[in-house]
């Protein structure tokens, strides 16, 4: 039981270390918490797939580099499927400040899943689910719903002739 409960713990210190070094920029520590053959889905949440943990960590790197980011997660329900693979489930919320005057603050769920190499633990898929996203400015507070979210998607589009 002690093992099981030091692999539980070895987990939820990886993702404590991947908010700090998102929200640190701290690009190399962040790139070392996946596999190499690590998935984001972030389809539901408006975004998309990225497979491999370079072009994940190339993705945030160009996305959040001026921007002003606070990620916490808490109350993780971690499943150990053997012993080298686990799931998760986190409730998280996130906080983007894009420029002055212009933050999103959302509210979701981390979907993981975990592998354990070299006696290390990292994280091999991530899927990004939202409850709730806000766009707030000094004077109004733009609720982002599933309707705003595909408006946004398609005035984002290149106009194509």
């Amino acid at each position: 039981m002690t093992a099981e409960l030091d692999d539980l713990r070895e987990i939820e210190d990886l993702k404590a270390r991947y908010c700090r070094t998102l929200d640190t920029k701290d690009w190399a520590s962040f790139r070392d918490l996946f596999t190499t053959d690590f998935v984001s889905d972030t389809r539901e949440s408006g975004g998309t797939v990225i497979e491999g943990a370079d072009d994940f960590v190339g993705f945030v790197r160009s996305a959040l580099a001026k921007a002003v980011t606070v990620h916490q997660v808490q109350q993780p329900e971690l499943e150990l499927t053997s012993a080298t693979t686990a799931a998760g489930l986190w409730a998280m919320q996130d906080v983007v400040r894009f420029m002055p005057g212009v933050t999103m603050h959302g509210f979701g769920h981390y979907h993981e899943t975990y592998e354990k190499t070299d006696g290390s633990w990292r994280i091999k898929t991530s899927k990004l689910t939202r409850l709730r996203e806000e766009i707030r400015t000094p004077l109004f507070t733009l609720f982002v719903s599933d309707r705003v979210r595909r408006i946004l998607q398609r005035a984002a589009r290149p106009i194509t002739t």
